[in-house]
């Protein structure tokens, strides 16, 4: 933290743990996270290093169980073609493997198998919908209007206006089409002349580009669609803010607000500070969540690879806390949070703590919870985490120089790669010097994605690095050193914002196509994706 002025026809298949069809996204996200409560945040774990050397930095990883899934995103396939009858002394035939009914449903026999094996191999949840024939113009139009998150059209044959037509759908088309997979498509040949640029020389525009074409390769198809399942997850989040949203600039705190509703879909619910000092209050007189807050603590405070170097009672104090405002989310359906004031009075006197540690238990158990409640960080790192299936750390941005990048912050999680915890300190908020936070020892050579949104909501920034060093400068907290992979000059020229979200992986090329699919927030990747 940073120390400021600053006042259904037949059975789909599926993968992962719920369909959502039709389910309310709150709801959803409340029956997955809710059941795991804070103690997915510490149970449940295996000390990989049995050692007595308890430093930090000298554990290693510790075992941990998966994040919870966000809602199945729906796929419906449609396979369009024509099968066109032999004419005398003309031109008759278009390209195209599929000729005869057989050939047909022996595509649509592959077209299944190959979704299957899509299906096993992703690691979000994906329900497919029955698959769809599109050998008219009505056929395709109401396909366009089914209830989807994406339509994956299969084109082997068929006329321009069909496409239009499905293209023309308010939910996303990613187009198929086959040159060596198996039978050769029409649409190999014609898609980027007839369909991209109409015949012509220049593109026409439109939702549909170059990038949702897909060649034989249901690689290239996942990540698409974990963009899309990150999208579909990041739309209509509900947030609690506690104490009011509170922006580190004036045009995220004027702007914000109703850029995340209108444009993401976000349902915000408020809390005053002194209610949630009620709340607080009434759980500190509850002997079992008492007990149960310091049976948590002692269950980290256990782990191998972690150190404490404050008072125990703050750790107990940051369970406890955490308990009450999962009990909040639970009421409002939300699943992320965060406290306006989170650096001074009235917030740290009233936890007994400030929530660094809180938010970090939180992030680790599958909810997105920063400290402040500014909706610029918010938004990239509620997509980050359902696309990569893992927390973000946000954090503070400094100035970039010779190709690094140092970020650091207070409230940082250790399940940075979804599952293992990463070896920790417990030790004081570093601008009070008081209460519980966590210095995270970040592991050398682990790629990551780094996004950093302007302050107006408007535009994010970002790029590929590798973690080079978990420095301790007299700073926040957790802090890294990430070797920038691109033009960090130019970077430097035109770095917008402050608040930085950063994830374990590569994942630029996902953010760029759900921002393009969502519109209205402009994307600049530094690292040539």
């Amino acid at each position: 933290m940073c120390a400021e002025n600053r006042n259904d026809e037949s059975r789909p298949m599926e993968h992962g743990c719920c369909d959502g069809a039709g389910a309310n996204l709150a709801v959803s996200r409340r029956s997955l996270l809710g059941g795991l409560g804070v103690v997915a945040a510490v149970s449940g774990l295996t000390g990989a290093d049995s050692s007595p050397d308890k430093s930090a930095g000298a554990g290693r990883k510790v075992k941990g169980e998966p994040l919870p899934k966000g809602r199945a995103l729906r796929v419906l396939p449609a396979l369009m073609y024509n099968l066109e009858r032999r004419q005398e002394k003309t031109s008759w035939r278009s390209y195209g493997g599929l000729s005869t009914e057989a050939d047909v449903a022996a595509e649509i026999g592959r077209i299944a198998g190959e979704l299957q094996q899509l299906v096993e191999k992703a690691e979000f949840p994906i329900k497919v919908l029955p698959l769809a024939s599109i050998r008219d113009e009505a056929a395709a139009k109401q396909l366009a209007g089914a209830e989807a998150d994406v339509i994956i059209l299969y084109a082997a044959s068929g006329g321009t206006n069909l496409v239009n037509a499905v293209a023309a759908s308010k939910t996303p088309m990613i187009m198929f089409i086959r040159h060596k997979s198996g039978p050769f498509y029409l649409w190999y040949e014609i898609a980027h002349w007839r369909f991209l640029r109409a015949n012509g020389d220049t593109f026409v525009g439109g939702s549909t580009d170059t990038q949702d074409i897909v060649v034989d390769d249901y690689g290239e198809m996942l990540w698409r669609l974990r963009a899309l399942y990150g999208l579909a997850n990041a739309r209509g989040t509900k947030m609690l803010a506690i104490g009011g949203l509170m922006a580190y600039s004036e045009p995220a705190q004027t702007l914000g607000p109703a850029h995340a509703k209108e444009v993401w879909g976000y349902g915000i619910e408020t809390i005053t500070e002194e209610q949630f000092a009620k709340h607080l209050a009434k759980a500190r007189h509850d002997p079992k969540m008492v007990k149960e807050a310091q049976q948590r603590a002692e269950v980290l405070l256990s782990t191998p690879n972690v150190t404490l170097k404050t008072e125990r009672r703050f750790v107990g104090n940051s369970f406890l806390a955490l308990a009450v405002c999962e009990q909040l989310l639970a009421q409002t359906g939300a699943s992320n949070f965060g406290f306006g004031r989170c650096m001074g009075r009235p917030v740290i006197e009233i936890l007994d703590t400030p929530p660094c540690l809180l938010t970090s238990l939180a992030n680790d158990a599958g909810y997105t919870a920063y400290c402040h409640t500014d909706l610029s960080h918010t938004l990239p790192g509620v997509l980050l985490r359902w696309i990569a299936g893992r927390p973000t750390f946000v954090c503070n941005s400094h100035f970039p120089h010779d190709g690094l990048f140092t970020v650091a912050h207070c409230a940082a999680p250790r399940k940075m790669n979804g599952v293992d915890y990463e070896p920790a300190t417990i030790m004081t908020h570093y601008e009070s010097d008081y209460g519980a936070a966590c210095r995270v020892e970040y592991p050398k050579g682990q790629t990551v994605t780094v996004v950093i949104p302007n302050l107006r909501c408007t535009k994010w920034q970002g790029f590929r690095g590798t973690i080079v060093e978990s420095p301790a400068f007299p700073a926040c907290r957790s802090q890294i050193e990430i070797a920038i992979d691109g033009d960090w000059r130019r970077l430097v020229a035109e770095m917008e914002g402050f608040h930085t979200q950063i994830v374990y992986g590569d994942y630029l090329r996902e953010v760029g196509y759900a921002l393009k699919k969502l519109g209205k927030v402009q994307w600049q990747s530094y690292s040539g994706v």
